[in-house]
């Protein structure tokens, strides 16, 4: 029997702050980003939450409008997840379009 499992195009990169850990899981898909299993505009406080989705808003949203982003998190405190979960995204997005979109686009992301 052939395996006939197609595997999709991802990567998983992580973020560290103190001793907070967060682990990005980019895949294709369409736009989602999930802390924990929560939907990144659930995250409180505010002012946190704008933390999170600086990347988005720094690289624009339509680099993120093909790609679903779960990031888990564990340790430390909350500012300290906040800026490994946000350290993580960044590095994700720049690897998954490093291995699966073309190089120049990946430098002009960093």
């Amino acid at each position: 029997m052939a395996d006939t499992k197609k595997s999709i195009p991802s990567v998983q990169c992580f973020g560290r702050k103190k001793t907070a850990t967060a682990v990005a899981y980019c895949k294709t898909g369409r736009g989602l980003l999930k802390i924990n299993g929560t939907p990144a505009h659930l995250v409180e406080p505010e002012i946190l939450r704008v933390k999170i989705l600086e990347p988005l808003l720094v690289l624009g949203q339509d680099k993120f409008d093909s790609v679903d982003i779960r990031v888990r998190v564990n340790g430390g405190g909350h500012v300290s997840q906040i800026y490994a979960i946000r350290q993580a995204i960044s590095k994700a997005i720049v690897a998954y379009y490093q291995k699966y979109v073309d190089e120049n686009s990946k430098n002009t992301l960093k």
